[in-house]
């Protein structure tokens, strides 16, 4: 919860069950709903618009089971400015701590001719009637003019003033079909606070579409002028091009509050938990939503990734930890330079020397340009297997073991093997027991050349041969000290290719103890010349 005495409060309005629910796409059975409710509980919403619970009988069940499980927010039902529609929102939030009735009426000249039909005396009358009736279940009331942005600034003076004599608590300025613009909204704020006479006994809130792209900005310009609620939904979801983004519009003013001024009860580590929940109940959100999004707190280009090692504040205006991502992520690719890939070396525990930076550059560029044609990324584990290996096992040269032939076991002996290494030498690995075969051999006479050397108990991983591979198997062989290394090798002869994986694992964890050596020594050698 933010905490900041001098700023003025702003209450978050979530319409995610009402407005995001009307989106194609979203509906929600009763399960998910009151997960979605408990949910922005958790999140501290101060109102859960619940549904429309005259819409059907399912929305109706929907809202009084909410009604009946929320206990720190306000439960709202929507109604439209009719009595069964008021008495059918107050039916399923009766049984709410905190219970809302939202009612709402159009007042633009479109919508009076050719929707209602009314004059606009006959609109301020129903609005009078309507909010009383529902002011008489319950003390906390909010009415919305419909389509308020395209209508007339005098009548929606006239028509605010109206409600809140008629009981509304809460004024809400909807802004239907997105057509407002920042200075539009804003100025809509202010001249209602200037102009009518009792706008002080209500909250003014703002409700906005995203029809142009602008519902974050409008309800922001709102906020400025004075508007103390914000209406949104999480990850922004709504009727044609959505609403206010909850999670944008949060943070937008705790980000900017020396702009804005203000402070929400929202818990915002729990807003990437929350978007994922009602990104799995709904739809997909974009890979660069603003906030939330997989590509929020993710850098590829050398620069961006360069600046972000050096200080996160230099690419980043928000920590991943205050919106509830765990870290930011340097994503390697074609754009990538090398400092975040020898980063990831070294977040690895893997040596490396500036000396060579150019012989992983290349590799690394010429596996990068590869990936353009399908998943774009280079994972840790082809950075290892395509750039990292190569790269040091070249620098070392020949491979340490040459050849591995086993002897013939002698019955109740233990099987031995002839290993061959690269200056001619033979070295003789006996398995540990009678049941051990060749690469346990193998093992225990390399023991002495790599210092606690080990092969996990499920360090080899055998796929057989798939359809259309020319009967080939694959075989990838894990062994570790410090460094794990895990190699695939493929081939017809399913043993021989499991030998031949835990030479080549061998081998590469032998190149980079001989690398560190190489780079130790070379750094001593500078030492020794200065």
């Amino acid at each position: 919860m933010e905490n900041h005495s001098q700023d003025r409060p702003v209450k978050i309005f979530d319409t995610t069950l009402r407005d995001g629910e009307q989106s194609p796409g979203c509906s929600l059975a009763l399960p998910q709903k009151i997960e979605i409710a408990d949910a922005l509980e958790r999140l501290d919403v101060d109102v859960i618009e619940a549904g429309f619970p005259i819409a059907s009988p399912d929305d109706f069940a929907a809202v009084s089971a909410i009604a009946g499980k929320v206990k720190k927010s306000v439960v709202c039902g929507l109604a439209r400015c009719r009595d069964e529609d008021i008495d059918r929102a107050w039916e399923a939030v009766k049984d709410a701590k905190h219970p809302r009735i939202h009612t709402f009426l159009a007042t633009s000249p479109i919508h009076r001719k050719h929707k209602l039909h009314m004059t606009k005396q006959q609109v301020i009358d129903q609005v009078i009637a309507c909010v009383r009736r529902a002011s008489g279940y319950c003390p906390d009331i909010e009415f919305s003019p419909e389509d308020a942005t395209r209508t007339e600034p005098k009548f929606l003076r006239d028509v605010v003033e109206a409600a809140i004599d008629a009981g509304a608590t809460t004024v809400n300025i909807p802004d239907t079909v997105g057509y407002a613009v920042p200075e539009q909204m804003g100025a809509a704020i202010t001249d209602l606070r200037r102009h009518v006479p009792n706008i002080r006994q209500a909250v003014i809130s703002v409700h906005c579409h995203n029809d142009l792209g602008m519902a974050v900005a409008n309800s922001l310009a709102a906020v400025k002028a004075g508007a103390g609620q914000v209406e949104c939904t999480i990850n922004g979801i709504g009727e044609r091009a959505g609403n206010c983004s909850l999670e944008e519009v949060v943070m937008a003013m705790r980000v900017r509050r020396n702009v804005y001024h203000t402070q929400t009860n929202i818990r915002s580590k729990l807003l990437v938990p929350t978007s994922e929940l009602v990104e799995s109940m709904t739809f997909p959100i974009q890979r660069n939503k603003a906030v939330v999004g997989r590509n929020a707190f993710a850098h590829e280009a050398g620069i961006h990734q360069d600046g972000m090692l050096k200080h996160p504040r230099t690419y980043e205006i928000m920590q991943p930890k205050d919106v509830g991502r765990k870290k930011s992520e340097m994503v390697l690719g074609k754009h990538s330079g090398m400092r975040a890939v020898t980063d990831r070396f070294s977040q690895s525990g893997l040596p490396w020397s500036r000396e060579h930076a150019s012989l992983f550059r290349t590799k690394f560029k010429e596996l990068a340009d590869r990936k353009v044609a399908n998943d774009k990324y280079v994972t840790d584990a082809e950075l290892l297997q395509e750039v990292y290996y190569p790269v040091v096992e070249s620098i070392v040269g020949k491979p340490f073991v040459a050849s591995v032939v086993p002897d013939k076991r002698k019955k109740g002996q233990p099987l031995t093997v002839q290993i061959r290494t690269r200056d001619g030498r033979t070295i003789v690995g006996k398995a540990s027991n009678l049941k051990e075969g060749v690469i346990d051999a193998f093992v225990q006479g390399m023991k002495g050349t790599i210092p606690g050397l080990n092969i996990p108990a499920k360090g080899l991983l055998l796929t057989n041969p798939a359809e259309g591979s020319g009967g080939k198997a694959r075989v990838t062989a894990t062994m570790h000290n410090k460094h794990t290394v895990s190699r695939t090798v493929e081939g017809t002869d399913s043993d021989e290719v499991i030998k031949e994986a835990h030479i080549a694992a061998f081998n590469t964890l032998y190149a980079i103890e001989e690398y560190q050596k190489l780079i130790r020594n070379s750094a001593n050698g500078k030492k020794k010349v200065q």
